[in-house]
């Protein structure tokens, strides 16, 4: 992909051949974007080619071609499919990709109308258009949109999608209706459909966008039925003149009327009457585009007046009335120049890529992760290859898949290496498991990951033990394992890079202070396989202190509600190794906190309960609202079930919990409420 631009300067010839470069490439991916939906590039670098483009036209109007990518829409329908000609074309729409540009659009719009002008502010769901024509109420036909004006009859497959209503529930549904939306596969149903897909050695979808545009153009309707496909419906178009159509004069009356006629429309769409409303509203969903079920890339921001909307018109390709606000982008392709392995705590070898730097995900990526062997081999990158990177908020940064047509020759498949990078010693794969392993408990890169986890925030929170701080301690042999932390004195430390008096005494400080940390903490720092924070805070409260653990069979600590047979056995051979003994010891020479939280004395009005606890609490914060409800006997999970009690509702809630929350109808309250039912146990 060609990174070059052009300026208002330069020499005209230059100028126009990019721009017939930019014109063949960007044709190239509509292509294998909207007919073949299998992308070489991600959305971000292929809108970074259609910018430069419009650059070039906007700086020179003699080059400006009706043909050009910039003045049509997506790309011409596939031959696999019968054509169907739309009555209506159906449009794309202009992009502003930061706050700047969504108020210059506003100003644009100034030019056309005047008076007030109320927006109506809509997810932007990363998936399929869709076009669903009714006559009499009842569906006849499935369209993609294909070109605007040409698009592809998917009409068998779409029948298959139990949310597209196969009649209208309104009582007299006009003589025609064309619904569009967005057909879209659910986060976790893509991602149970690529470990079916991985299981049986069939080809991984990049992402839940590709998953839903490929399994809604199968040749087979029964392949797409097994797909987990749903929609929302956003537009309605009638023809003029049509019998029966509703009267209506602002587009929220539109999506009311889809409702009341059995269609889908997402509960997230707000009616707002200032363009600061809607900034607050893109940033909001900026902020919480993962707390959903399904993949957003946006905000698209409509004018609600009908009216307005006729005024403003259309360009050859967008309406003036609309336009996408798109989020910083999640997905990049940059280069793989290598796979290395890094080794954890546990020995757990886990192997990385090595990327050319990217932006993506709102920072500079250059690491990313592969998860293991059989992921490395499913996904079949190697180095040299151009691959898609994806970072979503705050999660690590990880390849999905290479651009298969851009491999260069020769490239050989990596093989996961036979010996640690650390220590040198043997990498073991454990049997029915996918993760490998170095086995050699004196292995150095295990040593610094153990004591590092040690001093993290979520175990014993000891502030200016970082990684490079512990490197160095490992190296100078002043530290072994955790036990020794706490032998460290300020002759030592002195010693080391970075470390003055001050910084010396405040990480002595910060040792001492760790001492006493609960129980809970004490079991995550160790480092027991399996054992996570849930279960520590489990086996700490149920059993009092760290020798009654110590002391446990598995089936003691298998009786704990929810201590599983798993991590049991675990804990129970952790412990009942003799160098582990050892550390313990040392912590008890140490003065570390072994002692557990003492009986709840609160009374155990929850027991048996299940309390969700979603958005911000002005009487708790998140950590005292679940801790509330687990010293009242009853569980605070992080997601909502069948069995859920009651969803406990604050300011900024998870979107998907509501929604599953009305799905499922589990009871949703306020903070008044939860206070009673943390008194009483009862709901309103």
């Amino acid at each position: 992909m060609s990174a070059r631009a052009a300026g208002p300067g330069g020499d005209p010839s230059d100028i126009a051949r990019r721009a017939e470069e930019l014109r063949r490439e960007i044709a190239h991916h509509n292509v294998l974007y909207h007919q073949l939906d299998e992308p070489e590039i991600s959305d971000a670098d292929y809108d970074q080619l259609v910018r430069q483009l419009r650059q070039i036209e906007a700086d020179h109007p003699e080059l400006v071609d009706i043909s050009s990518p910039t003045q049509t829409v997506g790309a011409a329908p596939s031959p696999l499919f019968p054509p169907v000609q739309h009555r209506v074309p159906m449009m794309s729409l202009d992009n502003a990709f930061s706050i700047e540009e969504l108020e210059a659009w506003v100003k644009r719009m100034d030019r056309f109308i005047s008076g007030e002008v109320a927006y109506v502010c809509e997810l932007k769901i990363d998936g399929v258009a869709i076009s669903l024509l009714y006559e009499n109420g009842e569906l006849v036909r499935a369209a993609t949109r294909g070109d605007g004006r040409v698009g592809e009859d998917v009409t068998a497959n779409v029948a298959t999608i139990d949310a597209v209503p196969k009649r209208l529930t309104v009582s007299s549904p006009p003589a025609e209706v064309e619904v569009r939306g967005e057909v879209y596969m659910p986060v976790p149903s893509f991602e149970e459909l690529n470990r079916r897909q991985g299981e049986a050695g069939g080809r991984l979808f990049a992402n839940p966008r590709n998953s839903a545009a490929g399994s809604l153009r199968q040749k087979d309707p029964k392949v797409t039925a097994e797909r987990d496909l749903s929609v929302w419906a956003y537009e309605m178009v009638t023809v003029a003149g049509t019998a029966g159509a509703p009267a209506r004069s602002y587009h929220h009356e539109t999506l009311d009327y889809l409702r009341r006629a059995g269609l889908p429309v997402n509960p997230q769409i707000t009616v707002l009457t200032s363009i600061d409303a809607v900034h607050d509203f893109c940033r909001h969903w900026e902020a919480h585009r993962h707390d959903l079920d399904y993949e957003i890339d946006g905000v698209v921001v409509k004018v609600d007046s009908l009216a307005q909307r006729e005024e403003l018109g259309h360009t050859s390709k967008a309406p003036r009335w609309a336009i996408a606000y798109k989020f910083p982008p999640e997905e990049r392709t940059t280069l793989l120049r290598g796979i290395m392995v890094s080794i954890g705590k546990s020995g757990k070898a886990t192997p990385f890529a090595q990327l050319e730097p990217v932006f993506v995900g709102g920072s500079t990526v250059g690491l990313a992760t592969l998860h293991n062997e059989d992921q490395v081999r499913l996904k079949d990158v190697r180095p040299g290859d151009t691959v898609v990177v994806r970072k979503a908020g705050d999660v690590i940064p990880e390849v999905v898949g290479p651009v298969l047509s851009l491999r260069p020759k020769g490239l050989r498949p990596w093989r996961f290496p036979a010996n640690c990078p650390s220590c040198g010693g043997p990498l073991v794969r454990l049997e029915g498991e996918s993760d490998t392993f170095c086995t050699n408990l004196d292995c150095p890169g295990q040593r610094v990951q153990r004591v590092a986890h040690f001093g993290s925030r979520g175990a014993m929170d000891i502030e200016g033990l970082g990684e490079q701080t512990v490197i160095q301690l490992v190296n100078q042999g002043l530290v072994g394992d955790v036990g020794d932390i706490y032998a460290l004195g300020a002759d030592q430390l002195l010693g080391l890079e970075g470390f003055a008096t001050t910084s010396v005494n405040n990480l002595l400080s910060a040792i001492e202070a760790s001492k006493s940390r609960p129980l809970a903490n004490l079991l995550v720092g160790l480092s027991i396989r399996h054992l996570g924070g849930a279960g520590s805070a489990l086996l700490a409260r149920a059993l009092g202190h760290l020798d009654a653990i110590l002391a446990a069979g598995p089936e003691e600590m298998e009786a704990v509600e929810g201590i599983g047979p798993t991590i049991a056995r675990s804990v129970h051979e952790f412990f009942a190794s003799e160098r582990n003994r050892a550390v313990i010891d040392k912590l008890r020479t140490a003065g570390v906190n072994f002692a557990g939280p003492a009986a709840p004395e609160a009374p155990q009005v929850l027991a048996g309960k299940s309390i969700v606890v979603t958005g911000t609490l002005e009487g708790w914060s998140r950590e005292q609202a679940e801790e509330a409800i687990i010293s009242r006997g009853g569980k605070s999970p992080g997601s909502v079930s069948k069995s859920t009690t009651a969803v406990v509702v604050g300011t900024s809630p998870g979107a998907a919990k509501l929604t599953k929350a009305e799905q499922l109808g589990v009871p949703v309250v306020d903070e008044a409420a939860f206070a009673r039912l943390l008194e009483t146990g009862e709901l309103p």
